[in-house]
């Protein structure tokens, strides 16, 4: 007979505020195969850990449920507890009272009691009939292959490298430096992004462990984390890459002007983009129109951004500082000139960010004008300004020799269809999604693909670096094992029910079954299976199964609650 500890935790007042935690532990050790029960203000924290181990040991469990928040907060922590304490990790499961039962019923406290304590006799059910297993040990591939050369693919390969591990670095262009390549300077230290980028781009290429295809785009991947086979398409043909871990750091574009041609993109050549005054700065501030100097020079934020009507709902992120910088670099370059910014609200969240574009009102004398542009167009030798000032309740009117928008940034031109070939998740609007937004920020839902940069959404450059070097950092954490170790907690096939007609093959997400060309029987390959359970549906001879989520487990627990 199973002898299962049941362990409540108060998640200090998140579930106990709600929950009688005392009658659900005091009920649940009453329940058929439970030898012990108790309550804890923290089960997560050390002593709390501390007493589940105790109890192994003086009461000989032989299974543990802890009734407490997500099994995606703890259940790594919980099982490393037990398995310290001599008992099979994959016989300890998480009770989720928290978000599915406290946290909604916070205003029904004997309904919310009464609710956790079907939720530890179902899971009570579930671990009575638990299997042992153990992890499993698969072969890895200690070779990366990040995709993009900007700040971030350079980072990360950089980072990876120096670690010791061989990095092929696949960037679409002839050239390193991404979008960076073309800043005049960066915000906070004007002139500092040429000399940066430089250094960065001579790092990579005289690193012995980072090999740069340029030129490149990658067309196909097989496999699974640890052993990936990656197709690079190059001018000189293709070519085949085995890595273990793949960082995609494809960077963003610019929304097209032609998408505002109430701003005049495309229409009006002294209508630019940022990037363009990037450019212009560089190289020589002159209109494009006739080469003269440019003395009044407005600046529209929001340009496409924040404007689900007629460009992306979202925030830019980097608009507002980059508009200061550039504001504050038009300034010096012409004293006698004049700035505008017309913008909807100052975003400038970051250490010195406030301060900087405060320095560009002040000290620069850059005019901001709190309101949005109706229209702009052409008068003569100048492009006219229609807009607001919401501080002063009135229309304005700017005759402006050059006008800068400030455009939204997009996902690059070729992030779908590279979401689709990597088989990561992309948003409606194309950048790549992330495992989790706060837990696993770099992480894509595919195993050993990870993100890096404005690929996964806005962002400024030390975000990206620092998003990159947390990229590698994954990267390096699963170099560092001396083999992949994955869940055992994956589907099966019970070969003498398998009448091989390929239902599961054609509904697995992940490409991770497939028919046996001789045997005629599904397999599984264990490191690609996630365990969403569409193939254990989907059989019609209930031959595909998932370990200690068996139909019998399923079926007592339904028992038990209905």
């Amino acid at each position: 007979m199973s002898r299962i500890g049941v362990f409540i935790c108060h998640c200090g007042i998140n579930i106990a505020a709600t929950v009688d935690v005392e009658r659900v532990a005091e009920e649940a050790g009453r329940m058929p195969g439970v030898a012990f029960a108790t309550h804890y203000k923290y089960m997560c924290s050390d002593p709390g850990q501390n007493l589940i181990q105790r109890a192994i040991a003086e009461h000989n469990l032989d299974g543990v449920i802890v009734a407490a928040c997500s099994p995606a907060m703890h259940e790594r922590t919980f099982r490393q507890a037990v398995a310290a304490a001599g008992l099979n990790p994959y016989r300890c499961e998480i009770a989720n009272i928290r978000e599915q039962c406290s946290w909604v019923h916070q205003r029904e406290p004997e309904e919310a009691t009464a609710k956790a304590l079907e939720i530890v006799r179902a899971m009570v059910e579930k671990v009575k009939r638990d299997e042992e297993l153990v992890p499993l040990r698969l072969p890895l591939v200690r070779r990366a292959l990040v995709i993009g050369g900007g700040i971030a693919g350079m980072e990360a390969a950089l980072d990876i490298a120096s670690g010791g591990y061989p990095v092929v670095l696949v960037e679409r262009e002839d050239r390193l430096g991404g979008k960076m390549a073309r800043l005049s300077g960066t915000y906070l230290n004007f002139e500092a992004a040429p000399g940066l980028l430089e250094e960065k781009i001579r790092q990579v290429l005289a690193h012995p462990n980072i090999e740069v295809v340029l030129n490149a785009r990658v067309t196909r991947l097989e496999g699974y984390v640890g052993n990936f086979t990656v197709e690079v398409e190059t001018p000189t043909g293709a070519r085949t890459e085995e890595v273990g871990a793949i960082v995609v750091a494809t960077g963003w574009d610019p929304y097209p002007l032609e998408r505002l041609p109430e701003y005049g993109g495309g229409q009006i050549p002294d209508v630019v983009d940022g990037l363009t005054f990037e450019e212009m700065l560089r190289t020589g501030l002159r209109r494009p129109s006739d080469g003269r100097v440019p003395r009044e020079v407005v600046f529209v934020q929001c340009a496409g951004s924040r404007d689900p009507e007629h460009g992306v709902s979202y925030c830019s992120k980097v608009c507002c500082m980059y508009v200061a910088k550039q504001a504050m670099m038009f300034r010096e370059r012409v004293p006698d000139g004049q700035a505008y910014v017309f913008y909807i609200d100052i975003r400038s969240g970051g250490k010195g960010y406030d301060e900087f574009v405060q320095r560009a009102m002040e000290e620069y004398d850059v005019l901001y004008l709190r309101g949005k542009v109706s229209k702009i167009f052409r008068r003569g030798d100048k492009v006219v300004v229609w807009g607001s000032d919401t501080l002063v309740g009135r229309p304005v009117e700017v005759e402006a020799d050059l006008v800068v928008l400030a455009t939204a940034m997009l996902p690059s031109r070729e992030a779908l269809s590279l979401a689709q070939t990597l088989h990561i998740q992309a948003d409606r609007y194309g950048f790549y999604s992330e495992a989790h937004p706060k837990l696993r920020p770099v992480e894509s839902l595919t195993a050993g693909v990870f993100l890096a940069g404005a690929g996964q959404g806005p962002k400024d450059i030390p975000e990206t670096v620092a998003q990159a070097a947390a990229a590698a950092a994954k990267v390096l954490q699963l170099f560092a094992q001396d083999a992949m170790v994955q869940e055992p907690t994956v589907a099966y096939v019970i070969e003498e029910l398998c009448s091989a007609c390929g239902a599961c093959v054609a509904v697995c997400p992940y490409g991770a079954r497939e028919v046996h060309p001789v045997r005629q029987v599904a397999t599984v390959n264990p490191a690609l299976c996630q365990t969403c359970g569409a193939c254990v549906v989907a059989c019609p001879n209930k031959a595909s199964r998932i370990h200690n989520w068996e139909p019998i487990q399923v079926l007592a627990m339904a028992d038990v609650v209905v």
